[in-house]
């Protein structure tokens, strides 16, 4: 992948002799617009040595992890190979809290971890939420709203609400899972208030949907349930991913931290895996309304994965750097950062800078061969006659996945300074470096990916500017 190039598809989008900046306009009326050249250098980005990237995935036990996300059980639900990871990190979570607030350690701060970790639970609920709104008919769901109080004998447990008095009193039975950590921690004196906040964002996010997840959440207005412990399966997923193998279960509760951690990163890693696939699709076959409502799904999802990265920041550092030797987690330069021994996150940070290939196919246009700015001028008259909004929503959204791939690797390589020193940030040096090594500081440096949507906004800007009052 040809990550440092700046173009839509194959070739270059101008020549290399354009000059630096645009010139004022003619009397003629006629705008030109320069766009910065291609850069010379070639990003290429690859995960760490295959040795690092087998203890990584092992010491996680996504092996097993990803048996429970690759299992189909609702071949007509297409949502399941989202909702699954997702609901998995969620579980996650769940039980992050309660190593929080099982954590013995005096100098812990759990007042910090609280409020992260509700806005964490909070963040990914809302992105499941999302999934869920356009969810019709084939999820699987218990309609347990109106049924006179009558609690079933099998399946989850349930909570009764009665909203009002009388004879016409009615009477709601809402569905509880019996497998998920949640309602269990809504009922522990440490961490109810942080498990009832939880509950209360559930209700709150799954408003627009059509059912709820069943987690001991209000749900007053009686809608189905999720069949969660269907779904998800907690008992099974705590079963395999409760502790990290033997060799690597050292006595460190700091290990409890970075294990969970990282668990929920590659949950959302394989949401973004598969959702990119899902708007490559969308965008093959034209459906752009749903592509640009899937990338901007991405975008959060990025940003969520640098949300979950900064839980870094508040492990102990004496207790996390003893951690990393414990475990023997080092690296020898500035181009093996640790990010980079997930060669899941390095397949959809490559897969989300490929989607500016799709360009010139939503803007129907043919690259020029010999490098003329076809591409560009298809996307100003775009944005200036506004003659397709859908086709603007998503080249918008996938300007704002790039972005926010840019964000995710900018506030890593800061992360890595602050948890543990800049001399083991930059690979050894004493200090910090931009240069062919240094990867993580070429990902958000690099030029944009889409120089055509560049262009044609610059040659806008440029128009209103200085010939704002005619018309084209």
């Amino acid at each position: 992948m040809y990550l440092g190039k700046m173009v839509d598809c194959k070739g270059k989008l101008v020549s290399d002799n354009v000059p630096t900046r645009s010139p004022r306009p003619s009397s003629a009326n006629k705008l030109t617009v320069s766009v910065p050249p291609p850069p010379v250098r070639v990003l290429d980005l690859s995960p760490a040595s295959e040795t690092a990237c087998i203890a990584y995935e092992h010491y996680l036990r996504l092996p097993e992890i990803r048996e429970l996300w690759n299992k189909q059980e609702f071949p007509e639900w297409k949502n399941e190979v989202m909702l699954k990871p997702a609901l998995h990190a969620l579980e996650f979570t769940f039980r992050f809290v309660s190593i929080v607030f099982s954590d013995p350690r005096p100098y812990v701060n759990r007042r910090e971890w609280s409020r992260r970790l509700e806005s964490l639970a909070s963040s990914q609920i809302e992105i499941i939420s999302l999934f869920c709104e356009d969810d019709v008919g084939t999820s699987p769901v218990v309609n347990s709203g109106e049924n006179r109080g009558v609690l079933t004998r099998e399946g989850s447990s349930a909570e009764v609400w009665k909203l009002n008095d009388g004879d016409d009193a009615t009477v709601l039975v809402s569905q509880v899972s019996e497998e998920s950590l949640l309602p269990r921690l809504a009922t522990w004196r440490k961490s109810e208030d942080v498990a009832q906040k939880i509950q209360y964002s559930i209700d709150c996010h799954m408003k627009r949907c059509r059912y709820t997840l069943g987690l001991g959440e209000p749900n007053l207005s009686g809608k189905p349930c999720l069949e969660y412990d269907a779904v998800c399966r907690p008992s099974e997923l705590h079963s395999r991913s409760k502790s990290p193998p033997e060799q690597a279960n050292v006595d460190n509760y700091e290990n409890r931290t970075l294990f969970t951690t990282h668990q929920i990163l590659e949950s959302w890693i394989h949401v973004a895996d598969n959702l990119i696939k899902r708007i490559e699709s969308e965008i093959d076959s034209n459906e752009f309304e749903s592509a640009a409502i899937d990338s901007y799904i991405l975008e959060q999802i990025w940003k969520l994965l640098t949300e979950i990265e900064d839980l870094h920041l508040l492990m102990d550092p004496d207790d996390f750097l003893r951690l990393k030797n414990q475990l023997d987690i080092k690296t020898t330069s500035e181009s093996e950062s640790f990010c980079f021994r997930s060669k899941a996150l390095i397949e959809i940070t490559k897969r989300s800078k490929n989607l500016r290939h799709k360009v010139p196919y939503i803007l129907d246009v043919e690259v020029d061969p010999m490098g003329g700015p076809r591409v560009q001028e298809a996307a100003m008259k775009l944005y200036r006659k506004k003659n397709s909004g859908v086709k603007i929503h998503l080249l918008q959204s996938l300007q704002a996945v790039e972005s926010a791939v840019k964000k995710f690797y900018y506030s890593y390589k800061q992360l890595l300074v602050v948890v543990m020193g800049s001399v083991a940030a930059n690979g050894g040096l004493g200090f910090a470096t931009v240069d062919s090594g240094d990867l993580l500081g070429q990902m958000f440096l690099e030029p944009t990916g889409f120089p055509s949507l560049d262009g044609a906004k610059t040659f806008l800007g440029d128009y209103w500017r200085h010939d704002g009052g005619r018309r084209w």
